[in-house]
């Protein structure tokens, strides 16, 4: 017998049900589903300091279970004392199996350890059924070490899903339990 991810399990049980009889799909097959989850997090002080892209690509690699890559700069800006494919950030996109473990950690352990947490903002989504959690702390997640963060350091979480519409897409989120401030019904 294989193993079936808590969560993933839930989704075929309990949410589809729900998003047929809430939207009418004729079909299983057009209820929307959680494609992919990608964390992406920039360095600002990466132009001075090369090992805060290393430490960052670590982090990241330790919360989600997956490598991450550094992300490079596209183009250069003298301002910012940028040159062109300079590391700047990391990033790790999560599918499958990995993606319903690390959504199922998000929701249950690491959220509720922001501090005065009431819910997540339900404004974030993009017009097509995405939505994206900026986190300002990493050390919400218990798989980092607090007495080795040298610096605070926060992320963006984008949930990319099938849904048509931000109201297919909230209401798949809102069935897999993240936990929206303001409940549309």
């Amino acid at each position: 017998m294989s193993y079936i991810n808590r969560l993933k399990a839930h989704y075929q049980q309990n949410v589809i049900p729900v998003l047929m009889e809430k939207f009418q799909y004729s079909s299983v097959m057009q209820a929307p589903k959680l494609v992919k989850i990608s964390i992406n997090q920039g360095v600002g002080n990466a132009t001075q300091d090369k090992k805060l892209v290393d430490i960052a690509v670590n982090e990241i690699t330790t919360i989600t279970g997956q490598k991450a890559v550094a992300t490079q700069s596209k183009k250069a800006i003298s301002n910012f004392k940028l040159r062109e494919k300079m590391p700047i950030g990391a990033k790790v996109t999560l599918r499958g199996d990995r993606m319903y473990e690390f959504m199922d950690r998000l929701i249950t352990v690491a959220l509720p350890r922001v501090r005065d947490f009431r819910g997540i903002s339900d404004n974030s989504f993009d017009g097509r059924g995405n939505y994206t959690l900026g986190i300002t702390e990493q050390i919400i997640f218990p798989e980092i070490d607090l007495d080795k963060i040298n610096k605070i350091a926060g992320m963006d979480i984008t949930f990319v899903t099938t849904a048509k519409t931000d109201a297919e897409a909230f209401e798949l989120l809102k069935q897999m339990g993240m936990p929206f401030k303001n409940q549309k019904n």
